[in-house]
Order: structure tokens, then C-alpha cells, then sequence
């Protein structure tokens, strides 16, 4: 068995990690051939030491000279490389068979887009590719014969309980959704709440970002659009259940009856593993589940007064790619506001609908109009927030 070459784009964020942890634990099969980070200079160096790749990449040039400063006093054969530019150069190489799209928010759409057109086996964590640019991004994969496997653990669920070929008698697509830390909190307080509170997971370890997004339930609209490209599947076959104990990761109904579902401890070195070794499965590192601990499942439907967000994103998909374009973005300027304490909680659905109001209907085919809608969605989010809610 030859050795499949990998690069991870986002290899220092949680997804980026385990990962690393996964490919470690079958060094027969797998090496890694880039590792790309945005600024985190001393977790890039560690994992430069440890996996010799032959590229490391750095946005951020500053952090990039320094890590070339750093790996030129050790022993490391990695080249470092900086910019946008170098994040496509590793995706698209001749040298790489695999790359982990992981890098969070439209920041990664053009190297998995590069990966994609490349013909690679294209690990898919991040989402809002396929929320900017659906079309396009199949397209791209459909063209060049590329290999699109999700990550989300709810795809990848998906993915693993739909038919090998087609989608014979599959009636609905049930995507899981935990409900996130505010689940039960009153809806009076929900205008109260600190970043600190909306970053704790009550069963995930992930980034800030996404963590923001799971208790708004935008993380979960963002994966109904992503779903609906990945399985050619229409919205009102994908239905949002809310399941607090996060043990099943999706499930998918069909026309007999039967419901299929993929349970398994909340660790994403599971969807990882499926991926990296599919149509195989490898070995990840995560322990069994435990049914008797888990002891029951509960399953509610979202309340969507408390989670605006959820039914933005149905809209948005409804009305085409340039309001998923806008969704995205204002999504992403107003989590970060809220992280930064620049806005509450629940401006982030007011701020991402007053912007979407903005965005024309239809779903654009060019990459350039897709930048554009996103460079105007983001500057509009901006002026929200400086001028007191007003556009």
C-alpha cells in the first residue's frame, strides 16, 4: 500500500489537530505533506518537528518569517511559505492526494476550491464553502472527477446511512442538532448572555467561532445549506432535530420506514478516521460507546423563537447563493463582534437580517461575483454595528 500524501489546511485548529492525531496512529499509511495555520507560530513549529512536512504555510507573512527563523535553529526539512496564494499552491499540488479543508469561515473557500479543481480527495470541515459557493464548488468537484467527503460529524453521519449509489427510497435527511448551552435558559435572558457562556459546549470542545454558531443554532442552519448541495437534497427534505445528548450525529429516514442513524461519542476524530480510510474504516482512538451510560436519547424540536438563526438560513437558501453569500458573511462579522463584546447576543439574527435584506436573489456562477457579494455583505455588517443598527 503506498503512502497517501496530506495536507491540512488549518492543521493548529481543533479539526486540524485531530487529524494529526488520526494520521499518527497509522504512519503505514499515510504522511503529511503541508500544514498551514494562520498566525499560531508555536503550535505550527511543534507540528513541524513532529511530522516533517515538506511546506508549512503561514497567512500571516510576520508569523511566517518567524517560523523560518525558528525551524532554520533545529533539525526540519520544511519549506515555510505565506499568503493566500501558498494556501492554494499546497491544496492543488501534484504531491498531495488528500486535503483537509479545515480552515474556519470563507477564509478557506479558495484553497478547497483549489483542492477540488485539482482533482483531490477533498476532506470537507469547512461548511461555508458550500454556503458561498454550492454550485460552483459541485460543480468544480463533478469536472475535475474530485473525491468530496464531509467531516461535519453530522454529514459524515449522512454520508454513512444513505445508500452506496444514489439516494433510492431516502425520504428525509434528519440532521441532529445538541441545542447548544442555551437550550433551556429563558428567552428574557437570552440578551444578557456573555461570550463566555456562549463558548461553552455543553458536549463539544471546539473553536470560539463555531461555538458562537451552535448556540445560535447558525452552526446548524450553515449545515442544512451544506447538506442540501452535498445530497442533492431539496430543504423541505432536511429537517433540524434537536437531540441533546449529541450520541446520534444524523439520521435518515426512508420511504419503508426505516430510520438509519450513526451513534458514537461526541470526538471528531471519528468522522476524521472515516474519511482518511474511506471505503475502509481505520482505527481513531475513540473509545467504544456506551450505551448503558448513555442510558437515553431525547429529541425535541427547535424552538425557533429562541433560534432565529435557523430559519435565516432556510430562507436564505430559498432565495439562492447571494443571500447564503450574506448570511455567511454577516454571520461571521457578528460573531466576532459579540466575541469582542461589541454587540449582544441576540444582534447577531437581527444584524444577519437587516444584511440579507440586502442581497439579490438568485445564485451566482462566477467566483469573482461570489468575492464580491461577500466583500459588500461583510462591509454592510460593519456599518450596522458602527452606526447603532442602522444600514
Amino acid at each position: 500500500m503506498s503512502l497517501k500524501a496530506l495536507t491540512i489546511l488549518g492543521s493548529t485548529g481543533s479539526i486540524g489537530v485531530s487529524t494529526l492525531d488520526v494520521v499518527q496512529r497509522h504512519p503505514e499509511r499515510f504522511k503529511v505533506f503541508a500544514l498551514t495555520a494562520n498566525h499560531n507560530v508555536e503550535s505550527l513549529f511543534e507540528q513541524c518537528l513532529a511530522c516533517q512536512p515538506r511546506y508549512a504555510v503561514m497567512l500571516n507573512e510576520q508569523a511566517a518569517e518567524l517560523l523560518a527563523r525558528r525551524l532554520k535553529t533545529v533539525d526540519c526539512v520544511t519549506e515555510v511559505l505565506a499568503g493566500k496564494a501558498a494556501l492554494e499552491q499546497v491544496a492543488a499540488a501534484p504531491e498531495t492526494d488528500y486535503v483537509m479543508a479545515a480552515i474556519v469561515g470563507a477564509a478557506g473557500l479558495l484553497p478547497a476550491l483549489a483542492a477540488a479543481r485539482a482533482g483531490k480527495r477533498v476532506l470537507l470541515a469547512n461548511k461555508e464553502a458550500l454556503v458561498m459557493s454550492g454550485q460552483l464548488f459541485m460543480d468544480a468537484v463533478r469536472e475535475h472527477q474530485a473525491e468530496l467527503l464531509p467531516i461535519d460529524s453530522e454529514h459524515n453521519a449522512i454520508f454513512q446511512c444513505l445508500p452506496a449509489q444514489g439516494q433510492q427510497g431516502v425520504e428525509r435527511i434528519l440532521l441532529t442538532a445538541s441545542g447548544g448551552p442555551f437550550r433551556q435558559r429563558a428567552l428574557a435572558d437570552l440578551s444578557t448572555v456573555t461570550p463566555e457562556q456562549a463558548v461553552a459546549h455543553p458536549n463539544w470542545s471546539m473553536g470560539q467561532k463555531i461555538s458562537v454558531d451552535s448556540a445560535t443554532l447558525m452552526n446548524k442552519g450553515l449545515e442544512v445549506i451544506e447538506a442540501s448541495w452535498l445530497f442533492a437534497t431539496p430543504l423541505e427534505r432536511i429537517e433540524v432535530v434537536v437531540h441533546p445528548q449529541s450520541t446520534i450525529h444524523s439520521m435518515v429516514a426512508y420511504t419503508d420506514g426505516s430510520v438509519l442513524a450513526q451513534l458514537g461519542n461526541p470526538d471528531m476524530r471519528t468522522p476524521i478516521a472515516y474519511a482518511l480510510g474511506w471505503p475502509e474504516r481505520l482505527e481513531s482512538g475513540v473509545a467504544a460507546l456506551d450505551l448503558f451510560k448513555v442510558a437515553r436519547l431525547d429529541f425535541e424540536q427547535p424552538d425557533l423563537q429562541r433560534f432565529p438563526c435557523l430559519p435565516l438560513a432556510y430562507e436564505a437558501h430559498a432565495r439562492g447563493g447571494f443571500a447564503t453569500i450574506a448570511l455567511n458573511a454577516a454571520n461571521e462579522i457578528a460573531v466576532q463582534a459579540f466575541l469582542e463584546r461589541r454587540m449582544g447576543f441576540m444582534d447577531i439574527p437581527r444584524l444577519i437580517s437587516d444584511v440579507m435584506k440586502l442581497a439579490d436573489t438568485g445564485t451566482p456562477v462566477h467566483l469573482e461575483d461570489i468575492i464580491i457579494q461577500d466583500e459588500v455583505s461583510r462591509s454592510a455588517s460593519s456599518s450596522w454595528i458602527k452606526n447603532n443598527r442602522k444600514l
